[in-house]
């Protein structure tokens, strides 16, 4: 058993840091105040590569597996871009991991390729505003009108979608009551929603106004009579859902190393800060009310760190790894937001200055114990499906 990191994931971790060294905090300050997507941040990661990570090297991809897109984004999330960073291509990084398991051919050849690029962005369509974690209540409905779809329905959360061309959009396509299970009868689409210049008809975007202002939206889009060829469905009808719980356990993964990075800028900031703000005649950083809970901030992520590398290993070994997955993305959101809290409790009143940006790191780091699961999901695993306990809902 080595616990010694590979070249390559070291390498991984150095080249991105350099790219992502060149856009500060003034940076996403000034993305977040104009509520303006970065895309000379997001060209940059593209134009060497990062973006494509994942996708199958035959359509132009790096071929990497979820450890190497997770290490992606954890130094994306440590660098200080934090969520707007990350949000900008998480789903262009794994989002399309369903067509390259599932979709046609053509779909491979065709979106892959324009995806790992950086010429294509994919949002992702599931939550509702009545159906969140309870993704069988969902109520978009997709008809069949010769070989269209046609979708009427509302989904909320769909994150960038105002810059997507296209949305992984899960409908229903058998009503509720003729279904043997309520997760039988959804279906994915890889629907187009054009970009603001030519947006079909049938598609409404609106930007949800957020507690914090970020440069990567997050919207309500509706649906109206939006026609989706048949050609764009991926894989088989009624198997959506399916696809998508085949998808969890990497995205779990992902976040939990999202939460590693935010967690380790907080500290980064709040050590900094401790070392060279004097009170009384010392830097605060010498009092142990200070520095007792920044090395157990330091101690929580790395516990964190060590269940996040067995859970991506785990997948890219084709091994079970349900349970890792889930503690990792419970474990690292919550080292995450201890090390934030600490480091707003270090800066004292200056945490509330935006130039320190610790304040963006906390609400930041409080998201991931929602998102895209919330922590109590998590434990509901576990206590069904580690420990065999009765299931509680």
């Amino acid at each position: 058993m080595r616990f010694d990191e590979p070249e390559h994931l070291t390498s991984i971790r150095h080249a991105v840091s350099q790219i992502c060294a060149q856009f500060t905090g003034d940076y996403w300050r000034e993305k977040d105040s104009r509520h303006e997507f970065p895309w000379d941040y997001y060209n940059a990661l593209a134009a060497a590569g990062w973006v494509g990570i994942a996708i199958p090297e035959q359509y132009g991809g790096g071929g990497g597996g979820i450890t190497e897109a997770s290490v992606v984004l954890e130094e994306v999330a440590a660098s200080g871009a934090a969520m707007n960073g990350a949000s900008a291509i998480h789903l262009s990084i794994f989002g399309m991991n369903p067509v390259v398991k599932y979709g046609s051919a053509e779909q491979r050849a065709r979106y892959l390729p324009e995806v790992a690029a950086g010429r294509m962005h994919v949002a992702f369509g599931v939550t509702e505003p009545d159906a969140g974690t309870d993704t069988a209540s969902i109520t978009t409905r997709a008809v069949r009108e010769g070989d269209h779809y046609v979708v009427t329905g509302q989904k909320v959360w769909t994150s960038k979608a105002e810059q997507s061309d296209r949305v992984l959009l899960l409908v229903r396509t058998t009503p509720l009551e003729r279904c043997q299970r309520r997760t039988d009868g959804l279906t994915l689409l890889l629907a187009g929603i054009g970009l603001p210049h030519e947006r079909p008809p049938g598609v409404t975007i609106t930007p949800i106004d957020k507690i914090a202002r970020n440069a990567v939206g997050s919207c309500e889009v509706r649906y109206d009579g939006l026609r989706v060829p048949m050609s764009d469905r991926v894989g088989e009808e009624g198997k959506g859902f399916s696809y998508l719980l085949d998808g969890l356990n990497p995205e779990r993964i992902l976040i939990a190393s999202e939460a590693l990075g935010i967690g380790k800028v907080a500290l980064r900031a709040a050590v900094k800060y401790a070392s060279e703000r004097t009170v009384f005649g010392r830097p605060i950083g010498k009092n142990q009310g200070i520095a007792f809970p920044l090395a157990q901030a330091h101690m929580k992520l790395r516990a964190a760190e060590l269940v996040v590398r067995e859970a991506s290993w785990r997948y890219d070994q084709g091994l079970p790894c349900g349970e890792q997955a889930n503690t990792a993305k419970f474990l690292a959101s919550e080292a995450a937001f201890f090390a934030a809290d600490r480091s707003m409790q270090t800066h004292g009143g200056f945490a509330y200055a935006r130039e320190y940006d610790v304040g963006r790191y906390f609400l930041e780091s409080r998201l991931m114990q929602i998102a895209p699961v919330p922590q109590e999901m998590v434990l509901n695993f576990v206590a069904e499906h580690v420990l065999r306990l009765p299931r509680s809902y």
